[in-house]
């Protein structure tokens, strides 16, 4: 009878182990594959180069618990959207930009929140307006990326890293410029 119950107890203990490994297996990878998009070596003397962000200033981060299904339904982004003035003032202050007119720049996430994208500073960027490809043609491209995702012709880290490495290219390849 002894030896049963500690076959049980050592059983539960394996169960429970193994359990906690797979979960710090999938938090991990989780956590990595945020982490990856998100990891900033630079905070200063960050440059602008063709209308993208300065990817050591700028890699873009996500938050990592969102899926599809929450980007797809309506009102998702304005649910998850929260920049305080002072990181958007912390932003034009990477970017060295210490005035600008209403217009001229506006605080963008690289990542857009209707692809997953985060509010954290990593992600965000002034963005100018002109010249163009500016700030508007990257909404197109944002807009365009999300109906992708909801439709199902591109899944969400694809979409996120596309944006993420180089939106320009996915601006120049889409099949009406809205």
């Amino acid at each position: 009878m002894r030896t049963v119950r500690s076959a049980r107890r050592l059983a539960a203990i394996g169960c429970a182990l193994l359990l906690g490994l797979t979960t710090l297996a999938c938090q991990s990878s989780t956590s990595t594959a945020a982490a990856k998009i998100g990891q900033r070596t630079k905070t200063s003397g960050c440059q602008v180069s063709q209308a993208l962000p300065d990817s050591a200033c700028t890699p873009g981060a996500i938050i990592a618990t969102a899926t599809k299904d929450q980007i797809c339904r309506p009102g998702y982004a304005t649910s998850v959207r929260n920049v305080p003035d002072s990181v958007k003032n912390q932003a034009y202050a990477e970017y060295g930009i210490r005035s600008h007119r209403t217009g001229e720049y506006e605080v963008d996430h690289l990542i857009s929140l209707e692809l997953g994208g985060s509010n954290d500073i990593a992600n965000l960027w002034p963005e100018a307006a002109n010249p163009r490809p500016g700030f508007h043609e990257k909404d197109q491209v944002e807009n365009y990326l999300h109906d992708q995702v909801c439709s199902g012709a591109v899944s969400l880290s694809q979409a996120q890293e596309q944006i993420a490495t180089d939106w320009l290219t996915v601006y120049d390849k889409m099949p009406s410029k809205r």
